[in-house]
Formats: C-alpha cells, structure tokens, sequence
C-alpha cells in the first residue's frame, strides 16, 4: 500500500499529530547554542532512504510513461509497459534501482524490457544496450542539474 493511500485512508487527524510532532522535535533542536549547518546540496540525502537529486531524476526521466511501483525507502522506480503512439507495434518497461545515499554513477542501475507484437501477441525482444546506457545519463545528468541548482539557491 502506497503512503499516500495510508494517508488518506487514516484521515487528516494522525497526520496532524504526525506533524505536531515533528515541529516539536525541530523547535527542541533551536534550544541549544551549536546548531549544525546543513548542505542542502550534500551528496549524501538521506531523509527518503536513497539519494534524493537520483530519486528526483528518475521520476523526472520516466514521467512520460505510466508508474507500478514507486517506492522511496527502497529506491525502486517500476513502469507499466508503454507503446510510444508513432510505434504501437513495440511497448517497454523500465525499473530502476537507486543503490545507495550517495549520487554516484554506480548508485544507479536501469534495466529495461522490450516487447514487439507478433501474430496478434506480445514477445519480447532484446534492448539496445544503448538505450539502458542513454536512460542511466539523462537521470545522472539530471540529478547533477538539480543538486547545482540547491548549490546556487
């Protein structure tokens, strides 16, 4: 069940407590002296679970097609398969895995299926290492994007 399906289904009060909550714990950090500085451009996000500049591009580059999965805490992006309306003859399916905190080319793993019709069904067929290749440079392309734009803000 996705969280935001928890969240509607337990009603607007939880979350305000879950809320209330929160902004206690953050006013209870202002009581001392030494207040740590914080990078809102660190390398290393950590508040869902995974990078957050790779999570961020992810859902960015694949925005076009449907989503299965989207999980935060895992770093786990999953598509529904998508025909490209000029090509209804061939649909693809897309997971991409965030491995790790840290916005690195190997914290980023794409993988992708590839179906063609024939004689009135879908089979698979191979995927260009090329495409996997391009979709993992538009998302690492994209987080740096976006971790210099928290630079410059």
């Amino acid at each position: 069940m996705s969280q935001l399906s928890v969240i509607a289904r337990l009603g607007r009060r939880p979350v305000a407590f879950a809320m209330l909550g929160l902004a206690a714990l953050g006013l209870s950090a202002c009581a001392g002296k030494d207040r740590p500085k914080s990078d809102l451009a660190a390398s290393q996000v950590t508040t869902i679970g995974v990078n957050s500049y790779l999570w961020r591009a992810s859902l960015d580059a694949l925005s076009f097609m449907p989503l299965l999965q989207a999980d935060s805490s895992g770093g786990v992006v999953i598509t529904d398969w998508y025909a490209n309306p000029g090509n209804p003859g061939e649909r693809m399916k897309v997971t991409v895995s965030i491995l790790d905190r840290d916005l690195r080319a190997d914290a980023l793993r794409v993988a992708a299926s590839r179906q063609i019709t024939q004689g009135g069904g879908w089979v698979d067929a191979p995927v260009q290492a090329a495409t996997v290749q391009k979709l993992e440079e538009i998302i690492l392309t994209r987080a740096r994007d976006l971790r210099r734009s928290a630079i410059r803000d």
